[in-house]
């Protein structure tokens, strides 16, 4: 028995032994190497312009200004090498007329813009860089102009970055004082080929102390809304709100009205609010051009 009980335990031992010894099983898992998505932008190209942009602002007192509202409000690089702009902006006249309210991306580098109705995703218009496009069941999916309409929240919203141009023209004005605070006063006027309103300016507040845009006034001269020349009576828009999106300070909310003959805020006539602002480094393929079954809007 004690013979039985000696080889059983070693038939155990072995046992225990080769399942110690047995190789294991490696399990191999392909891997495959994602690329993160990257903005088509060269940065080279993104410092050469923003390069030649701080030297020409520079080089004049009023210019200084317009520089250092840049860099207050994030910095022009910043502002480029973030990608896409995306947005929706609310445009609200309170005496019940025609509402705007999109959602948008802007190719702040080439000025192009797409919007999507906020109420019908199927519903979209845009610029393509020369041919505004819109693509919608029926004609009340935008009852506006909307040609007109794909830059214009951009050119409301994104001072002081979309002066870095060199069709635009700048004259100091003096000082003025806002809401308290003693402000920098500058006109922003174009030059004859830019846009389909050249005709139309804005005076731009800015901070002494900060540097940041405190109120924007402007006019509207677009030719289809003024066939016989002229403009829309001045107004005065007041930044209601700041807030900052990958290092760019941009408003939350504008409020509009008349300016009155005393230069101050006359009559409030439109609430606009803006949100869901970011950037995007990737858009599909031909996302700004002219989609299968839009038609084309003409210049008028």
């Amino acid at each position: 028995m004690k013979l039985g009980l000696n080889i059983a335990l070693v038939a155990l031992l072995l046992l225990i032994g080769s399942c110690k010894e047995a190789p294991k099983k490696m399990e191999t898992v392909a891997t495959e190497e994602v690329q993160e998505p990257t903005y088509p932008i060269p940065e080279t190209w993104v410092a050469n312009r923003v390069g030649k942009a701080k030297e020409r602002l520079n080089a004049t007192d009023v210019g200084k200004i317009v520089w250092g509202a840049m860099e207050a409000h994030g910095g022009l690089d910043t502002w480029y090498s973030n990608g896409y702009l995306s947005f929706r902006f609310d445009y609200q006249p309170l005496d019940g007329s025609t509402r705007r309210n999109s959602y948008q991306t802007i190719d702040t580098w080439n000025n192009k813009a797409r919007h999507t109705s906020y109420t019908d995703s199927t519903a979209i218009f845009g610029w393509d860089g020369k041919e505004a496009w819109v693509k919608a069941k029926d004609s009340t999916a935008f009852e506006y102009d909307t040609r007109f309409w794909a830059l214009t929240p951009l050119y409301l919203a994104g001072h002081p970055f979309i002066l870095d141009g060199e069709g635009v023209s700048l004259e100091l004005l003096p000082e003025k004082e806002y809401k308290g605070k003693l402000q920098d006063v500058v006109k922003v006027t174009f030059g004859e080929n830019v846009g389909d309103a050249p005709d139309d300016f804005y005076i731009l507040y800015f901070d002494k102390d900060t540097h940041i845009n405190s109120a924007t006034r402007y006019i509207v001269s677009y030719p289809q809304y003024f066939p016989k020349g002229g403009h829309a009576p001045e107004k005065i828009m007041e930044i209601v709100g700041q807030k900052e999106t990958n290092g760019i300070l941009l408003p939350t909310g504008l409020k509009t009205h008349w300016l009155d003959k005393n230069e101050e805020m006359g009559e409030y006539i439109t609430k606009i609010d803006i949100s869901d602002v970011t950037f995007v480094v990737e858009v599909p393929e031909d996302y700004f051009s002219k989609p299968e079954g839009a038609t084309v809007v003409p210049a008028q």
